[in-house]
């Protein structure tokens, strides 16, 4: 792929812009929130040309944005951030990506580090065998055409009402895990075939489940208010919307390459092929993304429950004894419909963010009551080795960035360079030494997801915090991670 070598220019230590003179067609800048030393790691890629290809998009408001865990993905960078008026504005399928609604849920509890660091092989045991994992994995959940209809339209809420969690945990997910505008004729037969058999399960790849404890408290105030403190054991889940939110990418991706021409549309990179929002092929596929975002709460919320069931066997008491509570559940590849100011006017916006969460401030209608006065927590999680991190949504965010940060590590490594570094014994017994215990369906997956295949996240959260648009809250360190 070769080192990027185009113009840029620092705007300050955490942020460069892409002049829009570097290419022709390019609108509005790009900007890359980005330190000297990951930009250095940045350019050995081309993911900041995909910035500036994704400034050429017709109606990009103001830039073509990406965060620091920036790498090269189809068509935008994974990273990006891009938004475009709803009233005269298009879509694009390269904007959100494959694993549609790929996001993050934390679970905290009242036990501490020194009551569960002695169960943690117990636990990590329970949990691999009460939550299917692994490519291709199928469920422990068998719906129905019309039940699976009905997870498109509810989301996290139909498995609430089937049992699989309580009213609190959809109060404190985004879209209270249930997106409006779906539309199940609008979700293929062979994406709904995908769907059946894997409602419930965890997938494989970057997906993983981790018992970890909080070891580093920044901001008291706010870690309060979300129920956080040092010492805590925390759980997290990153999973997204399985085969079926694969389906929808990719027949989408086929029709809108398809349909683009006519709407005179001349790409520098194929893989923006987008379609006006309005169009009868920009509605069909937002309202098939946003079936598929509401199957992947409902599959992270079956999951949550399962994950409750084995604290419950491992610590024989119940779950809300042990205070196994949702502190959010935030999404990270996904188009939202929100409403921001733009040159002092207030405007429905149509906002993609592909590998970048929404990190909105104090005062916004779409946060829970119960964190109004703080702001929307955001869950940005690491690699298996090192850390993950709660933040929290701030107003320069939302007014540089439209309320995005970053979403994880980003990778450095392909998954082919990373099989090479080293075998899965050693990478087990190097996390071993570091007090990690890891458990996995296939030991290939584990050696692509080695901590040496990622940026530090440390790194990455420092430039949004330093940059400001989003702000430290605490870090928690993995203790046991099970992955497919």
């Amino acid at each position: 792929m070769g080192r990027w070598k185009g113009p840029f220019r620092r705007i300050d230590e955490f942020k460069i812009i892409i002049p829009p003179e570097y290419k022709a067609g390019m609108k509005v800048p790009g900007i890359i929130y980005v330190d000297e030393g990951l930009w250095e790691t940045t350019q050995e890629e081309q993911a900041p040309e995909q910035v500036a290809n994704v400034a050429t998009l017709p109606g990009l408001l103001k830039y073509s944005l990406a965060m620091p865990d920036i790498h090269w993905g189809y068509g935008f960078p994974i990273g990006g951030v891009a938004a475009f008026e709803t009233a005269d504005g298009i879509i694009t399928p390269g904007g959100i990506g494959y694993d549609i609604n790929c996001g993050v849920r934390l679970l905290r509890t009242d036990l501490t580090l020194n009551q569960v660091k002695n169960k943690i092989e117990l636990l990590l045991e329970t949990i691999f065998r009460n939550v299917p994992s692994g490519l291709g994995s199928k469920g422990k959940v068998k719906v129905s055409q019309n039940e699976l209809d009905t997870v498109l339209i509810k989301g996290a809420r139909f498995a609430v009402e089937k049992g699989y969690g309580c009213k609190e945990d959809l109060v404190f997910t985004e879209e209270n895990g249930e997106m409006k505008g779906a539309d199940t004729q609008a979700v293929s037969v062979e994406a709904k075939k995908r769907g059946f058999p894997q409602l419930g399960s965890l997938g494989s790849g970057n997906h993983f489940l981790e018992i970890q404890y909080v070891d580093t408290i920044y901001d008291e105030k706010t870690a309060n208010a979300f129920g956080l403190k040092e010492g805590q054991i925390t759980f997290l889940i990153h999973s997204g919307s399985r085969g079926l939110g694969h389906q929808v990418a990719t027949d989408y991706i086929k029709i809108i390459e398809r349909t683009s021409h006519k709407y005179q549309v001349k790409l520098v990179d194929r893989q923006l092929a987008f379609v006006p929002l309005n169009s009868d092929e920009g509605k069909k596929y937002f309202s098939a993304m946003v079936g598929a975002a509401n199957y992947a709460w409902a599959n992270r919320q079956m999951i949550t429950h399962w994950v409750r069931e084995s604290f419950e066997e491992v610590f024989k008491s119940s779950w809300e004894k042990l205070g196994l509570k949702q502190v959010y559940d935030v999404a990270h590849n996904i188009a939202k419909i929100e409403k921001h100011t733009v040159d002092g006017v207030e405007k429905e916006l149509i906002v993609h963010r592909k590998g970048a969460t929404r990190a909105f401030p104090v005062g916004r209608p779409e946060i829970p009551d119960y964190y109004k006065n703080v702001g929307q927590p955001v869950l940005i999680p690491g690699d298996m080795g090192r850390y993950s991190y709660v933040l929290v949504g701030t107003q320069k965010g939302l007014e540089e960035t439209w309320g995005s940060t970053c979403h994880g590590a980003g990778r450095v490594m392909s998954r082919t360079a990373a099989k090479k570094e080293s075998s899965a014994q050693e990478l087990l017994e190097s996390l071993k030494k570091k007090g990690i215990l890891v458990k996995a369906e296939s030991r290939g997956t584990l050696v692509e997801e080695a901590p040496e295949a990622y940026k530090d996240v440390s790194d990455v959260v420092n430039v949004v915090h330093g940059a400001g648009i989003s702000r430290k809250v605490c870090r928690m360190k993995p203790l046991g991670v099970t992955k497919g």
